[in-house]
């Protein structure tokens, strides 16, 4: 039996946003092989200007992310979606190893196969230095954001 990752395609409001939730709260998890299951076995990616292709890559990258970027704390928001597709908008902050905080600002379009798993994914992503004290994102960094934080929209993001 092929793995599936619900919700399925076709999406309505409803499953895009449980999809794009699912999507946050994995990614925060900062867990790059629990993450990669959520892409196919031959997922497409560009991330900024790297190309990634696979589950494998997918994963060593994600690890390499999250040694850069540490406190990784990501909200994402649904954006548009139709069929198999969703765009989602996002930002996260995080630090780099000499203290310095930043918050990026993206968007990224993916395309589903009929499991549910990730075949495509464009990022588009800018990061903007921020000070400490200009942070948001505030949640215990071993768990996903509490349903009761604000999301982009409600910060004015």
């Amino acid at each position: 039996m092929p793995e599936q990752r619900p919700p399925l395609p076709p999406f309505t409001r409803e499953t895009a946003i449980l999809k794009v939730r699912a999507a946050e709260d994995g990614w925060n998890s900062r867990n790059p092989e629990r993450v990669a299951l959520a892409y196919s076995v031959d997922s497409d990616w560009r991330n900024r200007a790297e190309f990634i292709k696979g589950r494998d890559a997918i994963a060593a990258f994600l690890a390499r992310k999250w040694n850069r970027e540490l406190d990784y704390r990501l909200i994402k928001e649904l954006w548009a979606f139709t069929g198999n597709r969703i765009a989602v908008r996002f930002a996260y902050e995080y630090h780099d190893d000499s203290g310095n905080w930043f918050r990026a600002y993206g968007n990224e379009n993916w395309e589903f196969d009929e499991n549910g798993l990730m075949r495509t994914r464009f990022a588009c992503i800018n990061d903007l230095p921020i000070g400490e004290s200009e942070r948001k994102f505030f949640w215990d960094r071993a768990a996903s954001r509490p349903a009761d934080h604000p999301g982009l929209s409600e910060l004015g993001l």
